[in-house]
């Protein structure tokens, strides 16, 4: 089959010949008509990811959707033909998604939305696992709580955006002025982070109660600043990005709780794949019923560019950026 290696930090996609992958019980192979390109898919490349390592050369890429060609031992949940999307691969070892074929552990799998393309598709499983994680298994989001996601116009923050007004939640948004159309457009009240302050706010916000939700998806001195904004006692902070030395007084003073996400735990140890199809399933079932919906960037990518497509995501390009392997 053909794939696209990269063979040292920072080094060029090159095109090759590569073997195509055995199929092993609960798995399938899967013909990938297009492939995600995250921020994490660029550190990884670089070799700089301490967090998601890929020993070098390997082939790279987390997300993906495609057709089911052939099924291993004993799989039932899916058939010949279908169509599916998942983060199935592109660290620990496991092949990445910028090849023709992958062999995917059906626990990471769920049907393609049939209201997406596969490119639309292939740019939800790592944002959107994420999003869930934190809003739903983490921070328990419900109707009528304030939510404040912060860079909600980032592939994280616009879907967690759209998460919580799925849930009926009352959702505001840190976004630069450039960018507060595209989370006004999903719903959310946009804040200038740039031109107030966190007490600011949270004084005009939510009457200086703070919010019920924090969503940190920047990590760094946003963290920081997320744990003076969320209301007191009840209130519940979550990120994606809680890595670095940050002071939990203010956390403590409000007496307000944290937790972090991890997305790539189950594709790293194998436990709690199962989840991430799960997870998946449900995003589906927003799609359908025009709850969700991914912002994509405009730029339309071939294989043959997969290097620009990196270039592309590095620069801060707004909205996600896929690679198209199919057709």
């Amino acid at each position: 089959m053909e794939a696209y290696i990269v063979e040292e930090p920072g080094g060029k996609f090159r095109k090759t010949d590569f073997p195509r992958p055995p199929l092993r019980p609960n798995h399938v192979l899967v013909r990938i008509e297009a492939s995600g390109v995250n921020p994490l898919d660029t550190k990884i490349r670089a070799g700089k990811a301490a967090h998601a390592k890929q020993s070098l050369p390997a082939v790279l890429g987390l997300d993906m959707a495609g057709i089911i060609e052939e099924l291993g031992p004993d799989v039932t949940a899916f058939k010949r033909g279908d169509e599916v999307f998942g983060m199935v691969g592109g660290v620990g070892g496991l092949q990445g998604t910028l090849a023709e074929f992958i062999a995917a552990d059906v626990d990471l799998l769920a049907p393609k939305p049939s209201k997406l393309s596969m490119r639309q598709a292939a740019a939800l499983p790592l944002v959107a696992i994420t999003a869930w994680e934190g809003l739903v298994d983490r921070a328990k989001v419900c109707a009528g709580q304030t939510v404040l996601v912060h860079a909600g116009a980032g592939g994280v923050g616009h879907i967690a955006v759209q998460l919580a007004r799925s849930y009926g939640a009352r959702v505001f948004s840190t976004v630069s002025a450039e960018k507060k159309h595209i989370v006004e457009g999903f719903g959310a009240t946009p804040i200038d982070y740039r031109s107030c302050s966190v007490e600011e706010y949270v004084a005009e916000m939510t009457g200086g109660k703070g919010f019920d939700i924090v969503f940190d998806t920047v990590g760094g001195a946003t963290l920081d600043a997320s744990f003076v904004a969320v209301k007191r006692y009840t209130g519940h902070v979550v990120s994606c990005l809680g890595w670095g030395n940050h002071s939990l007084a203010p956390l403590s003073f409000r007496g307000a709780t944290y937790s972090g996400v991890f997305t790539l735990l189950p594709l790293i140890t194998g436990e709690g794949r199962a989840h991430h199809g799960e997870i998946l399933a449900h995003i589906t079932a927003l799609v359908e019923t025009g709850k969700l919906m991914p912002l994509l960037n405009d730029h339309v990518i071939s294989a043959a560019d997969i290097d620009s497509a990196h270039t592309l995501v590095e620069s801060g390009a707004v909205g996600k950026v896929v690679v198209e392997l199919g057709g």
